[in-house]
Parts: structure tokens; C-alpha cells; sequence
């Protein structure tokens, strides 16, 4: 019988800032740097870098460097963008400098295992810096300006968002969105190069709130409801710190629940309702959502009579052809989505 392996214990020595973080690393087990107990090197104090982490549950952590180490938080919903919320950020131990480069798989079982990537780093400035609060300025390429993390109770942390965004017009996502929907029409559109057409599944409309890494749902009428287990946060996962709302539908295919996408009316602080269906179906296809859960419908613009033959093939119950130029019109139905039967000539 194999011995267990006996648990890691921090080193003792007065004054040793890495010492959690070697006591909870094995050098012989992930890719992590793990330096030894030697001086730690010095640099300026204005490094930052911010990696996205899919441990147990998706994160980014957060570090500045700060007398020879990577001071650093988990933000489970990464950095706010707006003033107008706070995030949870939780402070972990020192990282060596030579994290600020690291990307890799930590292995399973390890702490924190999982993928680590570098989301953004850059610069940063000092404005205060004390065991309760600390305000910077910072010089990215995905995130800048001016934050302050702050204690409250316990070892709790909040990150804040001191100036206003550096995009002013990005915008949230909707609070809830009522899907647009198709009229029923019995016969095909006859110009047809004008227009897009889709499979139509017969499942139940879902629409994907996903931003921070989680996400959130409602149906057909606009309703909070769950959604399928694990989907929620697996897509979440696969889009990371991009906020984005899809609408779609969840279908049975080949034995599995599926949830199948085939629009996307805002993404990343943009809303995309005003943008035509074409150019909101090539950004859609730009994300390459693809997964055990979830697939990105296909949609073929200009003909959309093998679409109808191929949904008769498979049983399926329709095509759905949409105007390449129509913008998303929430909670109406209208004659620019049109629902076309299979037994339809």
C-alpha cells in the first residue's frame, strides 16, 4: 500500500513572504514557479497582471507587484467596469514576480488546478497603500484607470471602480429581454438571396445572460427561470470576462439536451439590437461557441431550399428565414423572421 503523502507545511523563517505559497506547491508536481528561499529580487513596484483562472470555479486573479512579490486578490467576477458595482476580491497570498509570465495547466488535484492565463498586465501607479485599503492607477491593455481595494469585515475585500469607464458608451446587459419571434408563413420568401435561413428545432426558447464567468437565464416571455445543470456555468466558463446575452434554443439532439445559439443582441458593453441579422450572425460565429452543452446553430444566407429538404431529412419541424438586413426587434413578432414548416412548398 502506497503511503499518503504527508501535507505540505508552510516554512518558518522570519520574514519569508512566499512562504504560504511554497507551502502549497509541490516543484516536482506543477509548472507554477516555485524559487527557494533565497533574497527576492526587486523591481520598480508597477507591475501588474491579471490571469484568468478555470479552477473549481472560474476566476482572475489580480497581482501588483509590491517589495519583491506579487501582492494578489481572486476576483470571481473580474474587475468592475463601471462605478456603479462592486466585486467581491479575495486576498490570497504572495506570488513570486516570476508569476506576473505564468501561463499554464495546473494539475488536477494540486492547488488552485486548472488552467491559468495571462487576461491583461501592464503597469500600474500608487496612490495609497496600506492593510486596508489600496488605491492604483492602472496601465493596461484590456483594463485602465483608477480602482481601490478596500477591507471590510473580517478578511473580506472589495474592488471598486473610482473613475468613470474608459468606454463610456458600453452599457450592461439587459435586466431581461423578451425575445423576438418569428410569424408563421406557409410558403418560402421568394427574393431569396435577401435572406438567412435556419433550422428550426422545436425546443424551448432560452436566452443566456453570461458576464463574469456565470450565468443567468429567461424563457420565451421574458421570465427568470434555470437552466440546464452545469450549462450555465460551462458557458460561462467558455466566454470568460466577455459579457455577452445569447438567444437560442434548447433542443434534443442525438440523445442530449443541446442548447443551440443563433443570435446574439449585445456583447462586450455593445448592444447589438440595430445591427442587421447578418452582421450580428457573423459576429455570433466569431465566438466559436462550441461545447459538450452548447453549439452555435449553423444558418445559410441565399437559398434556403436544401435547408428545408435537409430539416425534412432529419425529422425536424421547420426552417426559420430571417431578413439579412433586419435588426432585433425585442418581444415583437414580426414578418422579418418567418417560421416555415417542413410539409410547406
Amino acid at each position: 500500500m502506497t503511503p499518503k503523502k504527508p501535507k505540505r507545511t508552510p516554512a518558518k523563517r522570519k520574514g519569508d513572504r512566499l512562504a504560504e505559497y511554497r507551502g502549497r506547491r509541490d516543484a516536482s508536481r506543477t509548472p507554477e514557479p516555485v524559487p527557494d528561499e533565497k533574497a527576492l529580487p526587486h523591481g520598480d513596484d508597477d507591475t501588474f497582471v491579471v490571469q484568468e483562472h478555470h479552477a473549481r470555479s472560474l476566476h482572475w486573479d489580480l497581482r501588483f507587484e509590491r517589495d519583491g512579490v506579487l501582492v494578489s486578490w481572486a476576483v470571481p467576477k473580474g474587475l468592475p467596469w463601471s462605478p456603479e458595482t462592486d466585486h467581491l476580491a479575495v486576498h490570497t497570498e504572495d506570488h513570486p514576480l516570476e508569476y506576473a509570465t505564468f501561463e499554464g495547466d495546473i494539475p488536477r488535484g494540486e492547488y488552485g488546478g486548472g488552467e491559468v492565463v495571462i487576461w491583461d498586465r501592464g503597469t500600474y501607479e500608487t496612490e495609497k497603500w496600506s492593510e486596508r485599503e489600496v488605491k492604483v492607477i492602472i496601465h493596461g491593455s484590456r483594463v485602465s484607470g483608477r480602482y481601490v481595494l478596500f477591507r471590510t469585515r473580517g478578511k473580506n475585500w472589495m474592488i471598486h471602480r473610482m473613475d468613470p469607464p474608459a468606454d463610456p458608451g458600453a452599457e450592461p446587459l439587459p435586466e431581461r429581454l423578451r425575445p423576438m419571434r418569428p410569424v408563421r408563413r406557409a410558403r418560402l420568401p421568394l427574393d431569396r438571396e435577401a435572406w438567412g435561413f435556419e433550422f428550426a428545432f422545436g425546443g424551448r426558447r432560452l436566452l443566456a445572460y453570461v458576464e463574469g464567468g456565470r450565468t443567468r437565464f429567461t424563457d420565451g416571455r421574458g421570465r427568470a427561470v434555470d437552466g440546464p445543470g452545469r450549462l450555465g456555468s460551462r458557458l460561462g466558463a467558455a466566454l470568460g470576462a466577455r459579457p455577452a446575452l445569447l438567444d437560442g434554443e434548447l433542443a434534443v439532439l442525438e440523445g442530449r439536451e443541446t442548447y443551440m445559439v443563433f443570435d446574439v443582441p449585445h456583447l462586450d458593453g455593445r448592444p447589438l439590437l440595430d445591427v442587421p441579422y447578418g452582421e450580428r450572425r457573423e459576429t455570433l460565429d466569431g465566438l466559436e461557441l462550441s461545447g459538450p452543452l452548447w453549439r452555435t446553430a449553423p444558418w445559410y444566407p441565399g437559398d434556403g431550399d436544401p435547408v428545408r429538404e435537409a430539416a425534412r431529412a432529419q425529422d425536424l419541424p421547420g426552417v426559420v428565414a430571417k431578413r439579412l438586413d433586419s435588426p432585433y426587434r425585442p418581444g415583437e413578432e414580426s414578418d422579418a423572421w418567418r417560421l416555415i414548416p417542413v410539409g410547406s412548398r
